[in-house]
Parts: structure tokens; sequence; C-alpha cells
């Protein structure tokens, strides 16, 4: 099926260019839901490659095949953000701080990006900055996607239905940590940019909320007499850069920053990560409802061990910031091997001591 065939004429769909030739130059027309503001109605494409498997004008069934080797139910993932979404900005303090990061990040790229795909970069800082360039907004959430005041696109960051060579710039913006196969979605992302096109992406690192695992561990094990896991497994810093290298990017940068919130007690940030839809979907986890004596037990143990002077409790966020770059004959290259016109001694001033 392709977009032509849905019965919608496109030159309105969007106010810059003709909709048309961008679509078809950008996505591959069968495995997405477009949504346009312009429209009361948004039209849906049938897919069985990013796990849209139904066609109706009201809402599209999601459901992700699962694997032996997935560590997170995607179908589960979708559904805590389609039930997040209506009060989402409540709870997306972290979310707007991690997003002007990435937009001062971009900031000091002096160029231009014609075509944009923004995978959960929020705020009006994005558009104005990129005022002049083709922005479409990518999320998991069918009501996420409603939201957007441009035009969207529901896909799956396991299955990008973006085409290859297509983009002059990806962002993502805490959504790749929920990702089974991180490197495949990191080399989709590559093979969709065009030569000299940037990605640039933040996603939550291996210490975030090592608070709460240590007090929901400690919890599980006195009340329970075991454990199960309650919370995400997180990248490390050190395998970011090789990642990015794996996926074929050029120049890759990874750094981090962290970020700690305090809260009045373990439940406030309990509500927060559930309206962020950042709670458990682990395939694996715990599957029964936690009782009222484990959660006190948590709240209880996170008070003693991690409360501040105040009373007040931490929350620690670990941020991973990716960059990348799709090769190109522009960019800086390493020498040679024994190129080098000056020795090291020369450069040095003196001969450095040998080994």
């Amino acid at each position: 099926m392709s977009l032509i065939d849905a019965g919608r004429t496109f030159e309105t769909f969007w106010w810059q260019g003709n909709i048309k030739g961008l679509m078809a130059e950008i996505f591959y027309c069968e495995n997405c839901v477009i949504n346009s503001p312009l429209y009361k109605l948004p039209l849906f494409v049938l897919s069985q490659k990013c796990h849209i498997v139904t066609m109706t004008q009201k809402k599209p069934t999601f459901k992700a095949s699962l694997k032996e080797t997935d560590i997170f139910n995607r179908t589960l993932l979708q559904l805590r953000r389609e039930n997040c979404a209506e009060n989402f900005e409540k709870h997306a303090f972290l979310n707007h701080e991690i997003s002007q990061q990435l937009i001062d990040n971009l900031q000091d790229i002096k160029r231009d990006f014609k075509t944009v795909l923004n995978m959960n970069v929020r705020g009006e800082a994005l558009r104005t900055h990129l005022q002049d360039s083709f922005i479409f907004n990518q999320d998991i959430s069918f009501n996420m996607v409603r939201q957007s005041k441009t035009c969207s696109i529901q896909g799956d960051e396991e299955f990008l239905p973006v085409k290859h060579q297509s983009l002059d710039l990806a962002l993502s913006c805490l959504n790749l940590h929920w990702v089974n196969d991180l490197p495949g979605a990191l080399l989709q992302i590559f093979r969709s940019l065009k030569p000299d096109g940037l990605f640039l992406g933040a996603m939550f690192g291996g210490g975030s909320l090592n608070e709460l695992r240590s007090s929901m561990l400690k919890a599980d094990i006195d009340h329970r007499g075991g454990s199960s896991p309650h919370i995400s497994p997180f990248m490390d810093i050190r395998d970011a850069g090789s990642l990015l290298q794996r996926a074929g990017f050029s120049l890759p940068v990874a750094s981090t920053e962290q970020i700690t919130v305090t809260y009045s007690d373990a439940f406030s940030l309990m509500k927060d990560l559930k309206g962020m839809g950042e709670n458990n979907a682990l395939i694996k986890g715990f599957k029964g409802l936690s009782s009222r004596g484990l959660m006190m037990k948590v709240a209880e143990y996170y008070q003693d061990a991690f409360a501040n002077a105040d009373g007040r409790i931490p929350a620690t966020f670990d941020i991973i910031y990716l960059q990348g770059w799709a090769p190109h004959e522009s960019q800086q290259q390493p020498l040679k091997p024994g190129s080098a016109k000056m020795a090291l001694k020369d450069a040095l001033g003196f001969e450095p001591p040998s080994s």
C-alpha cells in the first residue's frame, strides 16, 4: 500500500513544499502511521514491518513480536506511553532539560539541515532553531503523535521507517534505552543519514536510579526472600563510543552528565517515573502487583540510606550524549602511518626517554 493509495491528497498535508515528493523520498510508506495537524483525522497505513497490524480511522493496533533475546516488552512500553501522554507535560521536566541540551549542542554546529527526523526532542526551541527545515516527529505512541503541532509519524525505533540516505539530521531524546537491539537501531539511524548527515542523541546511562534500584533490591530480599528486576539495565558510557563506531559513524563522540533530582519521598519519584512512561517494562521483571508492605519497605530503606539533611531523597539520572556523522570526504581524516614530516623528538625539542 502506498500513501497515494490511501485516498488522501498531500499537496496541503504540509505547508512547506510538495509533501508527496518528500514522503516518497524519506519514508517507506507501508511502514508507518502519518498524522497531520491540518486534518482532524490522521491517515493510517497498514504495516507488518513496524508492528502496526490494523488500519482504522480511530487508532492503530500495535503488537511487537517477542524474541528469546529480548529484554523489554515493547508492546507494554507503547501502552505505558499511550496512558501517560495526556499528562506527560506535567512530568516532562527531565525531557525538556535534556532536549534543551541537545539543541544547545546543535546550535554549536554551523550548517543547515533540510530534512530532520525528531524522536522525542520536545519544546519550541527546536522548531525555532530549525525553522527553515522539514521536521518530522516520530514516537511509538499514537497519543503522543496526536499532540504534535507539526507533521508526525507513529513508528517503532526498532524498525525505523526511513529510507537510506534520506535525512540530514536525526535527533533522539530518552527513547533508545528501551530498544532491545541498540546496535541495530543505531545502524538503522546511520543508514538513514545522507553523507555528512548528523546524529545527536541522549539516553539514560548505567548509574541512573541507583538509589531506587538498591532500595528495591534490599526490600525484595527482606520482604519476599528473593529479588527480581524492577529497573531496566542501562548502557555504560564506556560502550557508547564503540557502539557508534560499530554502526559506522565517523567522528563519534560520547559524553556523560549526571543530573540529581530531589523528592520528598520515594512515592513521589515513582509517580514521576510513571508519568514519564518510564515504569518497568522488563520481560523478566516482577509479574505480580507489588504489595503495599513491599513498597513501604522500599520507601523506608530509600529514606534511611539516602535522605539529605532536609529529609529529601535524591534520584540520580546519568545522561549519555551521543554524536556521530555519516562519513563524507570533506571530514577530517587520519593520516596514513609513516606520513609524518617531523619526528616526535624535533616537535618536543628533546629526546623522549626510552621505555
